[in-house]
């Protein structure tokens, strides 16, 4: 049985690993450490120019719930940043969201850091509270109130990924495509128009559908209680032509590279994906299907990924995880193999992972 646990991360490529996760991590609370791995990105020749890259990733979760982040950097060339300004509307993920559940106390902390504020706090068609923020490297976030249950509270402003914008060309398509593959079954709301909180966005002010996407089936499987619920807002611009965000730019180079989701089963994933015509453009482990080898490590963490891609080319990557490190100094690790992934992990068991949060 083919299950999703949530937004395991969103990628972000960088030119400055250690820098880039230092800011996420003071200013967005991703400081418990899961991966810090370098590396050659050997199975992704279709988005890396045909040759294995050498690169070095770093994976870091908010503990408080939501997806966490993958920073990542080539180390053997060097990243290219798109020739042309990213707009609104731009296919691919254009923005991450962020879950706060103060989201005025967030609001005026980022103010008196002087983090690069688009607007002020806002509200979406239907009055959610949210604002825009820019990383130093150019990515935007938006940060949204979000009522629900912190997995842990250790007191921080934000919790981890609740998401992303993706710029499409077709809606329907991409609701089908969401909807089928994903499980983001329920349309929040679709709205067109011209929208006052898209104001403070870059190309902010032309006209767009959106359409805010949810699931109406809670997450299940072993990491669905620290990832949490999660939504993905399709957006279309008209009155203006739109370039691929990574438009002759490998994966890993700057910007928000994919959204990544934690599954089991990788089997039933790839019959589904297959059933609706979204076949698996990479495959870490494509022996397993009838062997159960695991070949895929990535530092102290392990699995089997693979990726596909959405109606307008924007990578999503599967990872079905087999092993993490629970606490490396005593060598303890925790084999998703030896247990039932169809069950979400205890929480005391997950809480452990906040012994180990990197902080000044």
């Amino acid at each position: 049985m083919q299950i999703i646990s949530g937004i395991q991360q969103i990628g972000i490529g960088v030119t400055n690993i250690n820098e880039a996760w230092e800011w996420y991590r003071k200013n967005f609370g991703f400081d418990v450490l899961i991966a810090n791995a370098p590396g050659t990105a050997e199975l992704m020749l279709p988005y890396t120019g045909g040759v294995p890259q050498q690169r070095h990733a770093i994976l870091a979760y908010n503990i408080q719930g939501g997806g966490g982040i993958e920073v990542w950097q080539y180390l053997t060339r060097t990243p290219e940043y798109a020739k042309f300004d990213v707009l609104a509307g731009d296919l691919g993920v254009f923005v991450s969201k962020i879950r706060t559940r103060e989201i005025e106390k967030t609001f005026t902390d980022f103010k008196e850091k002087k983090l690069n504020l688009l607007s002020e706090i806002v509200k979406d068609p239907i009055g959610n509270q949210h604002f825009f923020v820019k990383d130093p490297y150019g990515n935007i976030l938006q940060v949204v109130q979000d009522n629900s249950k912190d997995f842990i509270n250790v007191k921080l402003n934000t919790g981890g990924i609740w998401g992303a914008i993706v710029g499409v060309t077709d809606i329907e398509k991409s609701k089908d495509f969401y909807g089928k593959i994903l499980g983001y079954d329920t349309v929040v709301y679709q709205e067109e128009g011209v929208f006052e909180d898209f104001a403070g966005l870059p190309a902010g002010n032309h006209k767009f559908t959106r359409v805010l996407l949810s699931h109406s089936q809670k997450r299940v499987g072993p990491f669905s209680e620290l990832l949490g619920d999660s939504q993905i807002e399709l957006i279309k611009v008209y009155d203006r032509e739109v370039n691929k965000i990574y438009k002759d730019r490998f994966w890993g180079d700057p910007g928000f590279i994919q959204i990544c989701y934690d599954i089991t089963s990788m089997f039933e994933m790839k019959k589904l994906c297959d059933s609706h015509g979204n076949s698996f453009t990479v495959d870490s482990n494509p022996k397993s299907y009838e062997t159960k080898e695991e070949i895929f490590g990535m530092g102290d963490a392990a699995g089997h990924f693979a990726y596909i891609e959405d109606p307008d080319g924007t990578l999503i990557e599967l990872v079905e995880t087999h092993k993490i490190p629970i606490l490396k100094k005593i060598g303890w690790y925790l084999d998703l193999t030896k247990r039932n992934r169809q069950k979400a992990l205890p929480k005391m068991m997950l809480r452990t992972l906040a012994w180990g949060r990197i902080k000044d």
